[in-house]
């Protein structure tokens, strides 16, 4: 039985060492961005107006304070990238909230929609172009 162990034990260790090196990968943003998009849901910004005015969607703005006080989508909230995590549940606890995630151009934007997605939210959607096509599309800002 301890021998069982001790080649058990040293058989997980091994594992330990070996699968951190067989995953890692040198990868740039865009290369997570990439990664991201395949597994999210996006819409354009059309669609996001269209749901926008639909009502019952909440918008998130995933940018920096400073980007979200320069203008952002009417009654969108604001949880910066960096506390998504951490703020998230606080702000919206139904993991079955429609959502409509953005940022700039929309890189942060598909790594929050894929982190709500890994935490248990159901229906969070990255709006493709992010805030610069809502803005360019000449959508209502605040």
């Amino acid at each position: 039985m301890r021998r069982f162990f001790i080649v058990i034990c040293v058989f997980v260790f091994a594992l330990t060492l070996t699968i951190p090196m067989a995953v890692a990968k040198d990868m740039t943003a865009e290369d997570l961005v990439a990664e991201a998009r395949k597994t999210i849901c996006e819409v354009s910004v059309s669609d996001a107006k269209t749901l926008f005015d639909k009502g019952g969607y909440i918008f998130l703005d995933c940018r920096t304070e400073k980007e979200y006080k320069m203008g952002h989508v009417p009654g969108a909230l604001h949880i910066s990238r960096g506390m998504l995590e951490f703020q998230v549940t606080k702000k919206i606890p139904d993991r079955n909230s429609n959502i409509i995630m953005y940022c700039k151009k929309g890189g942060r934007g598909c790594l929050a929609t894929c982190t709500l997605c890994r935490m248990g939210y159901k229906n969070v959607k990255n709006m493709n172009g992010g805030w610069l096509a809502w803005e360019k599309a000449g959508y209502p800002i605040e």
